[in-house]
C-alpha cells in the first residue's frame, strides 16, 4: 500500500518509522462527505487532522514513551471518494480496511463524515465477532431516514444495528436525538448514557466504570467530536452545547485499558475544519495519538 511520506504523514515522521511493513499503526485517512445537512467541510478533515499531527509532541509524559518510534506508525495515502455513490465508497472502504486488518496491524481511520464507521464496523465485526462498539457522540444517529436517504450520516448507528446485535452497542455523550431514537433505544436494549443524566449525576460517581462495564472484552470505538463541548470543538457540522472535555474522553479509554478489554481500533470522524482556527484540528490529532498511547502501553495505567 502507498503510504505518505514525512510531510503529509501522521506526525511527520521519518520513512524508518512509518513504513508500512514496519510499523505496527495505520492510520487510513477517509475524506468522504455526502450527506452533512448543516455545516459542511468533512471531507478536508483527515487533511487537516494530519496537517495538525506535525505538532503534536512524540513524547507523552503519562506513559513515558515514544510511541511513534517504538511502534511505527504509516499513514496510508487518502482513498479518492468524491465521484463515488454511497455504495462504490462503502465498498472501496471496506476492501482497504479488509486489506489492512490482514496485516494484523491496529487500524485508526479519520473521517470524514459518520457514514464512513459503518463499512468500517462491518469489516471488523466479520473478524471481531464478539466485540462491542462504543460511540462517542453528542447524536444517538439511529434515525431510519434522514433527508430520504437511510445511509446519511445521521442513520449510520441504525444501519450499523440491522446486522450488529444492538445490546452491544454503548453510546456516551448523547444530547440531541429525535423521539423515534429514543424509542429504538428503548426497544432494543441498545447502552446509552446521555449527557443530561451525567452531569445531573444520575449514573452515580462511577459514571465512568458503569460505561465501561457495559462493554464486550473486545471494543471497537467511534469517536464523533461532536462529542466535545463546542467551546473546544467549534470545527464541527452540528455542534451541541452540554458537551465534554478531552480528559472526559482519555479517562473513558483509560478504564477500559485498565479493565483489561481489547481495544480492536477506532475511528474519529466529523472534524469540519473552519479557516484560521486551528486548535480542534490539533485537539484531534492529539486525541488520536493520545488514544494510542493509552491503548498500546496498558501497564503504564495505574
Amino acid at each position: 500500500m502507498e503510504v505518505l511520506g514525512k510531510n503529509k504523514n501522521f506526525l511527520a515522521i521519518d520513512s524508518k518509522f512509518s513504513s508500512f511493513n514496519d510499523s505496527q499503526i495505520v492510520v487510513l485517512p477517509i475524506p468522504y462527505e455526502s450527506t452533512t445537512s448543516y455545516g459542511k467541510g468533512t471531507i478536508d478533515g483527515p487533511r487537516e487532522i494530519l496537517r495538525a499531527s506535525a505538532y503534536v509532541e512524540f513524547y507523552d509524559e503519562e506513559t513515558n514513551k515514544e510511541l511513534c518510534f517504538e511502534k511505527g506508525i504509516a499513514t496510508i495515502k487518502q482513498l479518492k471518494l468524491k465521484k463515488l455513490s454511497h455504495f462504490e465508497a462503502f465498498n472501496e472502504i471496506q476492501s482497504f480496511v479488509s486489506r489492512i486488518l490482514d496485516t494484523n496491524k491496529f487500524l485508526v481511520c479519520i473521517g470524514g463524515e459518520h457514514s464512513i464507521t459503518y463499512p468500517i464496523v462491518k469489516t471488523f465485526y466479520n473478524r471481531y465477532p464478539q466485540m462491542s462498539i462504543l460511540q462517542f457522540d453528542a447524536h444517538s444517529d439511529l434515525r431510519q431516514v434522514y433527508e430520504g436517504n437511510p445511509f446519511s450520516h445521521a442513520c449510520v448507528m441504525a444501519r450499523i444495528i440491522d446486522f450488529f446485535p444492538p445490546e452491544r452497542l454503548v453510546q456516551v455523550g448523547i444530547r440531541a436525538q429525535c423521539i423515534e431514537e429514543s424509542q429504538l433505544i428503548t426497544e432494543k436494549s441498545i447502552k446509552t448514557f446521555y449527557a443530561w443524566k451525567i452531569k445531573q449525576n444520575l449514573y452515580g460517581n462511577n459514571w465512568i466504570k458503569s460505561v465501561v462495564d457495559s462493554l464486550s472484552s473486545q471494543v471497537y470505538i467511534t469517536f464523533d467530536v461532536d462529542f466535545f463541548d463546542p467551546s473546544i470543538m467549534p470545527s464541527t457540522g452540528t455542534p451541541e452545547p452540554e458537551g465534554f472535555t478531552f480528559t472526559d474522553a482519555t479517562n473513558i479509554v483509560r478504564e477500559i485499558v485498565k479493565s483489561g478489554r481489547q481495544v480492536i481500533g477506532f475511528d474519529v470522524v466529523e472534524l469540519s475544519p473552519i479557516p484560521s482556527i486551528h486548535h480542534p484540528n490539533f485537539t484531534a490529532a492529539r486525541l488520536i495519538y493520545k488514544f494510542l498511547n493509552l491503548i498500546f502501553y496498558p501497564e503504564t495505567q495505574i
